[in-house]
This record gives C-alpha cells, structure tokens and sequence, in this order.
C-alpha cells in the first residue's frame, strides 16, 4: 500500500467547502470519488483542514492510502483529467505509511483580501470582500498584532460538531499582519491551527476596530466582530 500526499488548490465558490457532505459538492467528495474510481474501492481523502462553504485554496494538503502502482507524474495527470476545472493538484509525493495532513501539520497560513476602491471588478469580485467604506486603517493595522500569541479563541469560533468534545480552543497565533497593497487590505495569520470561521471573525473583528467599535487595541476583546464573507479567505499553505 502507498501513502500518498497531494498538494491542491481549488476554487471553493461552487462547493460546500472541504468535507463531505450528502447529497452537496465538496472538494473532499470530489477527490474522494475519483481516487475510489481509480483504485475501485473506497477511498478516504484525508485533508489538512476544513475549510468553509466558498472559501478557496492555494496550497490545500490532502493524503490518502492506494494499492495502485501508477507513477507519481501519471498519478497526477489522471486525477487532474477527471477534476472539474475548480480543483487542481498541483503536486504528489510518497509518504510514510502514518503521515496525516491535519495531525501533522506545524503550522497553516491563510489570508484575506479586502477591496478597498469604490469599484470592484467583477473578475476580482468571486474572490474578495468589497469593503468601500469609511475604515481607520492604520487602527486596523495596529490592533491585528493582539491577536498573536497564545489565547483561547473560544470568542472566535462558530459552532462545530466537534464541540461535544469538550477540546481545547486554545490556539497560538506565530503572526498576525494587516497590510495595504495597493486598493486592497491584505490580512495574513498564520498560527498552529484554526477553530471553524475562525480568521472570518478575526477579519470582522479587524473591521470593527476601523469602524472605531472597539477602544482598546492592546488587547483581545471579549467577543468577536461579526463574521467576514466567506470569497476573501484563502488557505495559503500548510507547514510540516
């Protein structure tokens, strides 16, 4: 049996994001359909994280365990020929037999994009949020740096399934950075790990800060700003 590791990115706008769900697209229901078609058994595609309904990915981290002896390059070729235009994997490579891409990782990197210019053009519009409004901007950038550290964000957090649990939503933040390219805001985080809208509510909170809703910036407020749409977020990279 082969253990093997692909690097994805996807369009998240058509799916109900990573994980699969009944009678939905998703990109795990994707994957998953066509590596069982290929190996003619069911497959489980395991994936680095969940990412919400239309959020999108540039370097996604999926593994899953085949009998089939196709090459690497092959490998790619063919589950790329079989995937809707949205998906894409951009990489494959041979893993230890108990690798997993969401116990294993160190570290994930997302960003948010947020268009600043009155305008937003419609082949820009599927992929960021169009925020044309009054912000305090060098306010945002100050307060994004409270978030970094090592704090429950419990505050930040949706509902999940995984609740019942009773886990930890304790998480560490390495960095976090507002920055003004151009029209737009560019909010990067990178951090051990992530809770469900997790950097959707950092980015609202953000928000809030340049709305002048929110007074201390030295220190992470008690609830969150409301939730950012869901198009801006962007899973950068996963670190193992």
């Amino acid at each position: 049996m082969r253990r093997i590791r692909i690097l994805v990115a996807y369009d998240g706008t058509a799916f109900h994001g990573w994980q699969v769900q009944p009678n939905l697209p998703t990109i795990q229901g994707v994957l998953e359909e066509i590596v069982s078609g290929m190996e003619g058994r069911p497959v489980h595609v395991a994936g680095s994280g969940r990412t919400d309904a239309g959020v999108h990915a540039l370097g996604q981290v999926a593994a899953f365990t085949i009998a089939n002896p196709i090459p690497l390059p092959n490998l790619k070729k063919a589950i790329n020929r079989l995937l809707p235009p949205a998906i894409r994997v951009l990489s494959a490579e041979e893993m230890h037999a108990e690798f997993h891409p969401r116990f294993d990782a160190k570290a994930k990197t997302y960003e948010y994009r947020i268009v600043r210019g009155e305008v937003c053009s419609p082949f820009e519009w599927p992929y960021v949020h169009h925020h044309p409004y009054r912000l305090d901007e060098a306010r945002m950038v100050r307060f994004a740096a409270v978030f970094e550290g090592e704090h429950d964000f419990t505050p930040f957090a949706a509902a999940d399934d995984r609740d019942a649990e009773g886990k930890s939503k304790v998480r560490t933040i390495y960095s976090s950075v507002l920055e003004r390219q151009e029209d737009r805001l560019i909010y990067r985080v990178r951090g051990s790990g992530f809770l469900k809208h997790m950097v959707r509510n950092l980015v609202g909170t953000l928000i809030e800060a340049g709305r002048g809703n929110i007074e201390n910036l030295e220190a992470l407020p008690a609830k969150s700003g409301p939730t950012a749409p869901a198009k801006g977020l962007f899973l950068v990279g996963v670190e193992y």
